[in-house]
């Protein structure tokens, strides 16, 4: 058999990165070079476009939040997207590290982007809430309690809609992620981790037997679980 065992979640891999004592430089690279992976492989303009556009306001604001947020490149684009598209979205970066919210802040401001160093539950504490919550690649960090409480906290934040988007295992994925990685993204933690985050992540089968009711797993095309939840239907 080529590559490691992907017939269940490998819950002991952890990413390098995640490591507090983890170098500095391969991390901030890591940091820098999350936007192009994002690019390629998380398919979020897709999601944009199906999931978020068509519930943004008309002749008025709407606020986002972005669990786990890390470098903040993901809340940048849907802030830039929607300003393309003539709406007002004012996206909440949330991330409890201190690493990288030094980074996230330290890029260059896009409109509508607020940086939080925070947890989902600090927020819902806060009694704050958003028109919709997101968090891309956060989901197969999580322990089983750590994904209950982020549903629960999600539900009470989110007016309108929660997705949750990650990858989903597959030995394709992780056989082209290891193959079409290999001769780029030097110096940093990009390959190692992108490849751990497959072997941890979920099938579809998997996370929907885990999701509480009222979630939906939607298989998004190439490798992509998205996790939703609806709240009620958007104001227009």
């Amino acid at each position: 058999m080529i590559g490691p065992d992907l017939r269940r979640r490998d819950l002991h891999a952890r990413e390098l990165m995640d490591d507090p004592d983890c170098d500095p430089r391969r991390l901030e690279r890591t940091y820098a070079q999350f936007r192009i992976v994002n690019g390629i492989v998380s398919g979020w303009h897709r999601t944009y476009r199906s999931l978020l556009r068509p519930v943004l306001r008309r002749g008025g604001p709407t606020t986002l939040l972005d669990i786990g947020s890390g470098g903040g490149d993901l809340a940048r684009a849907l802030a830039r997207w929607a300003a393309r598209d003539g709406h007002d979205l004012r996206v909440t970066a949330a991330d409890p590290d201190d690493r990288a919210h030094a980074w996230a802040t330290r890029a260059p401001a896009v409109p509508g982007v607020e940086y939080r160093r925070a947890l989902s539950a600090d927020l819902v504490a806060a009694g704050e809430s958003f028109d919709l919550v997101i968090s891309n690649h956060l989901l197969h960090h999580l322990g089983t309690e750590e994904l209950q409480a982020l549903l629960v906290d999600s539900r009470r934040l989110a007016r309108i809609r929660t997705v949750h988007s990650d990858i989903r295992r597959a030995r394709a994925a992780y056989l082209l992620f290891s193959a079409g990685t290999r001769p780029f993204f030097p110096g940093s933690f990009i390959r190692a981790d992108g490849l751990t985050s497959i072997r941890r992540s979920y099938t579809s089968a998997e996370l929907r037997a885990v999701a509480p009711a009222g979630w939906q797993v939607h298989r998004q095309r190439p490798w992509r679980n998205l996790l939703i939840h609806e709240a009620r239907t958007a104001p227009r």
